[in-house]
């Protein structure tokens, strides 16, 4: 159902926001949908992105993740403010803030200028997320139609990151700038819907709201994330200069966290973390969503890169896993209640494990099958314990918190999107660079390009060409795929103990 169908529903139902509690659910998964979209639409466009801007290694992972890193540590301060002034006020906002910065992005000249249209894509995306998952716990006071509605926003959550690549696989053939643009129209629409749809939210005034935490959540995450690229690839600083900036970011968290519980007000409110249940399902979110997407950017960079497939082509073979995703999400719904929070939740981030180990296998790239069933299973793995997670977290917290457990929880989201292209990232290219051997006929400064990134060394090759271009693409491939093989070890075991973690800390449902 669309919002303009949903529109008649509303006004035969009247005005208030649980009669209209379908249509709201419509609209705020059609906003999840493009903001989770934006997260990963650019895993099929490296290629084409670094074609056209050519970036470096370090421009070029800054480009992909710096949406999700400033998302992540917003998320909690809009989640406060849009419980202090109000939801639908920050989701309008967000709306036009989004498809302004997105046509930024669509004409952006150089990696820098991306860079800073993505990070505002990211301020946009922050200023709405909040309010998907805190106005559906204002909508739905019913536990069980609640955990539908969850159900079909986990779905949505999954298919938007896992469809970002289709979608970017698509456009980029037309032109790599239209993966941004396409926001514009759809938001041309969503916004009056918006307007016409969205309940207001009770505001809480008399709450103060502390912006020195604010800057030390931002600096925090952003200054963690820097260290760890830079001390990755040196392309900026020396390394012992990364890991002075990496732990700078550490303090500034430790010092948030510390400011946090002296406030009685707090942004991130510490109190929701002394429950257990809310601990594990947060903890769940974070490292389901860290292998998700940092593997995903990996598996698409192989696809294209490695087996050579068009950008099409490869957004169509990591087409099995949108599909489980959103076959994970609506089928959880229904898992849940008769399986258990515990089961369903390590089950779930088991089953994900368990499907990437056959990927290590270096003949997994000739059989399409074996791969779509790896896939399959990373999907529905994924989007099965995201559910139980997610219903876990907001079923723990009275509908008053509901706003900060959401940011919480959209926090986790998003940390762990850019996180996982963060940490990943940064192994792949540790492991990438010494394994890629000196080729004879290629320049000292030609290696060092190749070193950077897969998608560098293709740019070197084709510019040389011939068999010395064909050998060095050869052995750059070797390289990723080696390489690529360690960071699927690291996600392997991180989920496996996970699984364990949850098994374990969840008592009986």
């Amino acid at each position: 159902m669309t919002v303009t169908q949903a529109a008649p529903l509303v006004r035969r139902a009247g005005r208030e926001p649980r009669d209209n509690r379908w249509a709201v659910l419509v609209l705020l998964c059609l906003s999840l949908l493009l903001i989770t979209v934006d997260a990963t639409v650019l895993h099929i466009a490296v290629p084409a992105l670094t074609a056209a801007l050519e970036p470096s290694a370090v421009q070029l992972l800054w480009i992909i993740d710096i949406y999700s890193l400033v998302v992540a540590p917003l998320l909690i301060v809009f989640g406060t403010l849009g419980d202090r002034y109000g939801r639908k006020r920050l989701v309008l906002g967000g709306f036009v803030l989004f498809g302004l910065a997105s046509a930024g992005a669509a004409f952006a000249p150089t990696p820098l200028t991306l860079i800073m249209a993505r990070a505002l894509l990211g301020v946009g995306g922050a200023m709405i997320m909040p309010a998907t998952l805190s106005l559906i716990r204002q909508v739905f006071t019913d536990r069980r139609e609640r955990a539908v509605a969850l159900g079909v926003w986990s779905a949505v959550a999954a298919a938007g990151a896992a469809v970002g690549p289709l979608i970017g696989g698509v456009l980029v053939g037309v032109w790599w700038g239209a993966v941004f643009l396409i926001n514009v129209p759809i938001l041309l629409v969503l916004l009056p819907a918006a307007v016409r749809l969205l309940p207001e939210s009770p505001r809480r005034t008399e709450r103060p709201w502390d912006s020195p935490s604010a800057v030390l959540s931002v600096l925090g995450i952003l200054a963690l994330a820097f260290g760890l690229k830079e001390a990755g690839s040196g392309s900026l600083l020396p390394f012992w200069a990364s890991v002075l900036v990496f732990l700078g970011g550490a303090g500034l968290l430790v010092a948030f966290v510390r400011r946090q519980s002296r406030l009685t007000a707090p942004l991130l409110e510490l109190g929701l973390f002394r429950r257990r249940e809310f601990t594990t399902g947060v903890a769940g979110v974070l490292l389901g969503v860290f292998a998700l997407v940092g593997l995903q950017l990996m598996l698409a960079q192989y696809l294209q890169l490695v087996l050579g497939d068009s950008p099409l082509r490869a957004a169509v073979r990591m087409l099995p896993l949108v599909l489980s995703a959103v076959t994970g999400g609506l089928a959880a719904a229904h898992i849940l209640p008769r399986i258990g929070m515990r089961a369903t939740m390590s089950g779930g981030l088991g089953l994900v494990a368990l499907a990437l180990t056959p990927t290590l296998s270096w003949g997994v790239e000739g059989h399409p099958v074996m791969l779509a069933v790896c896939f399959v299973g990373i999907g529905f793995g994924v989007q099965v314990a995201l559910l139980a997670a997610s219903d876990t977290i907001m079923s723990t917290v009275p509908e008053s918190r509901a706003g900060g457990a959401a940011a919480i929880e959209e926090t986790a989201y998003e940390l762990g999107a850019g996180l996982g292209v963060a940490v990943l990232g940064t192994i792949t290219t540790i492991a990438y660079a010494p394994a890629l051997p000196a080729v004879p006929g290629v320049s000292a400064g030609g290696m060092d390009q190749a070193r950077q990134s897969l998608a560098g060394a293709a740019h070197v090759a084709r510019e040389i060409g011939g068999s010395t271009g064909g050998a060095l693409l050869d052995a750059a491939r070797w390289a990723f795929v080696n390489a690529l093989h360690t960071t699927v070890v690291v996600s392997v075991v991180l989920l496996s103990l996970t699984a364990v973690a949850v098994a374990v800390l969840l008592g009986r449902d």
